[in-house]
């Protein structure tokens, strides 16, 4: 009786797979994805660790027989002079990219539910949608010709007015505002159309019921469209929450094209790491710069969900 007990939950188990292998096939892809590109790098973490050298046959091998040395790559870090500035830097440009994002992202994405024609909605979205495609390496020139101090199109007009040309890429006062407007353009485009997506599949008839009760047109985007959206803005941000350690190396470094001048404020932990690796060559720098990232960021997604959780259960991420 217990062996055939045992042998019951293995059978069923089958059977699930058989009865649904074409919903497994259909996520087989983003499961190997995940598997080769996210799980199985997470090996690699030791590297943080060890004192990395070249000195074998193979990767594998330099991981193993690399010479262990503790928390001392962490100390590159937090021992320097920039630790507080890098850290500084990413954390606020985040906050900053993550609560202004959320905000224009939700409100393109109500006007644009709310246009009449809806071919106009379309190309509205598609202009919007366009800048996400383009690699960091295009905005930087594109940027160089606004702010070139020669050439720039901002300089040629405000010379019009007879106003001085401005030096962009040596004053650095400018670029955190330059740097905010750069990532809304790229970025707010994908998230609007995220989130229309969950503003046209709200039910019709709530904002019928709305309009029949005489509820103007603000009134039914804070009772209704708001609230049915929570669920997933929620989600989103507990998500970006999770990356707050994390910088967009393109935005940091080809936008305001490496210069040093800017370092005080364009200078986050993804930049600073890749100048570190470039000049040392130390890998393990590289890895404990990323394990920490990763740790810092899971324990906040973990924190700001317990948080969301004891506020609003069902609307918790996990």
């Amino acid at each position: 009786m217990t062996t055939i007990r045992k042998q019951r939950p293995i059978a069923e188990f089958f059977k699930n797979i058989v009865r649904n292998r074409a919903m497994l096939f259909m996520v087989l892809p983003g499961t190997l994805w995940f598997f080769f590109f996210a799980y199985l790098p997470m090996f690699g973490s030791v590297i943080a660790f060890k004192q990395f050298r070249n000195s074998h046959g193979n990767f594998f091998e330099n991981v193993i027989y690399s010479k262990w040395i503790g928390l001392k790559n962490f100390e590159f870090l937090f021992k320097t002079e920039d630790a507080y500035i890098i850290t500084r830097n990413t954390i606020l440009y985040n906050i900053v990219f993550i609560s202004l994002g959320l905000i224009v992202s939700v409100f393109m994405a109500i006007i644009l539910s709310e246009l009449a024609s809806k071919r106009l909605a379309k190309l509205y979205q598609t202009g919007m949608f366009m800048p996400y495609f383009l690699s960091w390496v295009i905005v930087g020139f594109f940027s160089f010709s606004f702010l070139s101090v020669d050439f720039g199109v901002l300089n040629k007009i405000l010379g019009t007015f007879g106003i001085e040309p401005i030096f962009w890429y040596s004053d650095a006062k400018y670029w955190p505002y330059i740097l905010t407007f750069m990532s809304l353009w790229k970025s707010v485009g994908y998230s609007s159309v995220v989130y229309l997506a969950a503003i046209v599949g709200i039910d019709r008839s709530y904002y019928e019921a709305a309009m029949i009760d005489g509820a103007n047109k603000w009134q039914q985007i804070r009772n209704i469209t708001l609230p049915m959206i929570k669920p997933l803005i929620i989600m989103l941000t507990l998500l970006a929450i999770g990356r707050i350690f994390y910088a967009d190396f393109g935005l940091f470094y080809e936008v305001p094209r490496n210069s040093g001048p800017l370092f005080p404020v364009t200078n986050v932990i993804d930049t600073f790491v890749y100048r570190g690796l470039k000049t040392t060559g130390e890998l393990g720098m590289a890895a404990a710069a990323g394990f920490y990232q990763s740790a810092i960021g899971f324990l906040l997604v973990v924190i700001s969900n317990y948080v969301v959780r004891k506020v609003s259960k069902e609307n918790a991420l996990f």
